[in-house]
């Protein structure tokens, strides 16, 4: 009797205990605090319904703060299973340092292209250490409510963006554009790497400056500082003291007829906005009429493993989650503006994040200049050009100033630009 009793509670310890080791929780790093709400709506309880045991806590640090938050984390020892990774060196660098786990193996890998995994990619391309999740599209998201009073149209050339900017301003009743530079982060992201693609020809010049074969003090790098110059006359009155969330309200606010944009937008404004009036978007004008134009469609956002997990397999069933053609809809129309990288193609549901999208059948995608090398060394070139953009929009700078520091700064580390 004694015996039954004693294998009962051990049978009934075994099982209880069974059933709490089942019982895990994954944490994940990540910038997007914006997407906090949607990743507890819709992302986690999607997953967790599926795979009961394994919990997700979606944790953000504030975008500007994340990459000092996480190496800081990683290098104590308290970082999350899973880790929202930037494009290309930064994360690069965690992966040399250990910090990330390869993942070139993970089975969901086969549903991306090498462009789409060329972001967290070892240079050679032989190790994978992150999965792809979305890229962003830069352009123009402009008030149709204010073009229809104002009788104008999307311009297509530069020479209509201004001439429309000139009558919006004339008109007075709405800011032409609504950017500060306060954060200087968009006056380069928003601005400089938004118009440049037209001018160094998107892939073809960037691969250039990597092969040091053009200089960042050649025309085509300088014209859109030149541009960018011409936008002080278009931003109202205290632009210099705007912040990023200033714009954001003035925009949403119905006071600014157009806002230089990321397509991470749409989801933020649709909400704000709740319906006061109506938004559209146009691609980047291009210098002149006839010329091809380029879009800055930039691998923006993966998921890697953290290398020092102790729950490797349930952050790899999630990763691999992750890849699937299942996550890549989910993700896409819950963030609209986030477009999906998985090879299925994914039907959206928001009119604003389809014409985005659209401009990919007509203009040549490349990515963000100074992401992939160019920033490894000191002086940073992401972020100089950050300081550079702001400088010649206030004309602290001149264009010409601006691309010959951000040119000697680049030589006086990186090779190829030293010939």
């Amino acid at each position: 009797m004694t015996k039954t009793i004693r294998l009962a509670l051990l049978a009934s310890t075994m099982l209880g205990t069974a059933a709490w080791a089942e019982d895990v929780t994954l944490t994940v790093e990540s910038w997007r605090n914006d997407d906090l709400a949607i990743w507890q709506d819709k992302i986690i309880p999607a997953f967790e319904a599926a795979n009961p045991g394994i919990k997700i806590n979606f944790a953000p640090s504030a975008p500007p703060e994340y990459n000092a938050v996480l190496n800081s984390k990683l290098d104590a020892g308290s970082a999350g299973d899973l880790i929202t990774c930037r494009p290309f060196d930064a994360s690069l660098e965690l992966f040399k340092k250990g910090k990330l786990a390869d993942l070139t193996d993970l089975a969901a890998m086969a549903n991306f292209s090498d462009v789409a995994k060329s972001a967290w990619q070892t240079d050679d391309g032989k190790q994978t250490f992150c999965v792809p999740m979305a890229s962003v599209i830069h352009g123009f998201i402009y008030n149709k409510n204010a073009f229809a009073e104002l009788g104008l149209e999307p311009p297509k050339t530069e020479a209509e963006f201004f001439a429309l900017l000139d009558k919006i301003k004339e008109d007075g009743t709405y800011i032409p554009m609504a950017m500060g530079i306060t954060d200087q982060w968009e006056a380069a992201t928003m601005g400089y790497q938004n118009i440049g693609p037209n001018y160094w020809k998107g892939e073809e010049g960037r691969k250039a400056l990597l092969a040091g074969t053009q200089k960042l003090t050649d025309e085509a790098w300088v014209a859109p500082f030149r541009q960018l110059a011409k936008w002080k006359d278009y931003l109202g009155d205290g632009f210099e003291a705007q912040t990023y969330p200033d714009s954001q309200n003035l925009f949403t606010l119905g006071r600014a007829a157009i806002y230089p944009a990321g397509s991470w937008e749409i989801g933020v404004f649709g909400p704000q906005i709740g319906g006061a009036f109506e938004m559209g978007a146009f691609p980047p004008p291009v210098p002149a009429e006839g010329d091809k134009c380029y879009i800055s469609d930039h691998t923006d956002i993966g998921l890697g493993l953290n290398a020092a997990t102790k729950h490797p397999e349930e952050a790899r069933k999630f990763l691999e989650w992750v890849g699937s053609p299942e996550f890549a809809e989910l993700y896409a129309n819950a963030l609209p503006g986030f477009f999906s990288l998985n090879s299925t193609p994914v039907e959206m549901q928001d009119p604003l994040a389809k014409e985005f999208v659209s401009w990919r059948q007509n203009c040549e995608p490349t990515i963000r200049s100074t992401y992939q090398i160019l920033s490894r060394g000191t002086p940073n070139l992401e972020n100089e050009t950050w300081t550079a953009s702001a400088n010649v929009i206030t004309g602290a700078e001149t264009p010409e100033a601006a691309a010959e520091r951000l040119q000697k700064g680049l030589a006086s580390w990186y090779e190829p630009q030293q010939k």
